[in-house]
């Protein structure tokens, strides 16, 4: 693969698909892109690439049908989508199908590149790396294969969903705010002033999976006015 990072930009506006090709190229991407969902997702198979930024309305197949498919297929895959409906149920939609991040419509250019650049960081959050996590009494999580279990019933994660994990196991003896972990996880160096509901949903998705009644939580716990905490082991 080239040093120059991959992107593929799947967006049917003619002018915003222009600019956003010029942008990326401008700092250092090497950019394909796609004018159509059908295309875009032929692409994307094809790919490899660092990051698919998908727009959501796209004629011939969606960008969250693309989100689902892409994430059928490869759980590492960087995804973020634009788009114009930023409602909540669009959002947790959009995020529930495995994006990492999403950016609404209109954006400025300077936020979307600081959002492209911090997903492709994807920091390692733990030292040593892919040490089995043990989470209550009947969870084992593997972030290496990004893969676990609750008693007998397999988990499966995205690359996302475990950098969380992995931060919050490593410092199980505090709670973490939403703020630090969008700064250490997502990489968004000034996360105070950032509007997203991406950690909310993650923990949500997070709960979902690790708790047999995620209205009760016993692993994943929020800590009012400071933030979220993995017990410790």
């Amino acid at each position: 693969m080239s040093s120059k990072p991959r992107i593929l930009i799947v967006e049917d506006e003619a002018a915003i698909r222009s600019g956003l090709i010029d942008v990326f190229t401008y700092h250092g991407f090497k950019v394909d892109s796609a004018a159509d969902g059908s295309d875009g997702w032929h692409k994307a198979q094809r790919g490899p690439y660092d990051l698919v930024l998908l727009d959501v309305m796209l004629p011939g197949m969606d960008g969250f049908e693309i989100c689902r498919r892409l994430r059928e297929t490869d759980r590492e895959q960087a995804i973020i989508l634009l788009t114009a409906r930023s409602t909540d149920e669009d959002v947790i939609h959009g995020l529930s199908l495995g994006a990492d991040d999403y950016v609404a419509k209109p954006f400025s250019i300077a936020e979307l590149v600081l959002r492209v650049n911090a997903v492709l960081r994807r920091a390692r959050v733990l030292p040593g790396g892919a040490t089995q996590l043990e989470l209550g009494a009947d969870i084992r999580v593997d972030p290496g294969t990004l893969q676990g279990r609750r008693g007998d019933e397999l988990l499966s994660f995205t690359r996302r969903e475990m950098d969380v994990l992995q931060y919050l196991h490593a410092h199980s003896e505090r709670a973490v705010s939403r703020e630090e972990l969008l700064h250490k996880v997502w990489g968004y160096a000034n996360a105070l002033a950032l509007e997203t509901r991406t950690v909310d949903i993650h923990i949500a998705k997070l709960r979902r999976k690790l708790e047999p009644d995620a209205t009760t939580p016993r692993v994943l716990l929020t800590v009012r006015g400071a933030g979220y905490r993995l017990p410790p082991p």
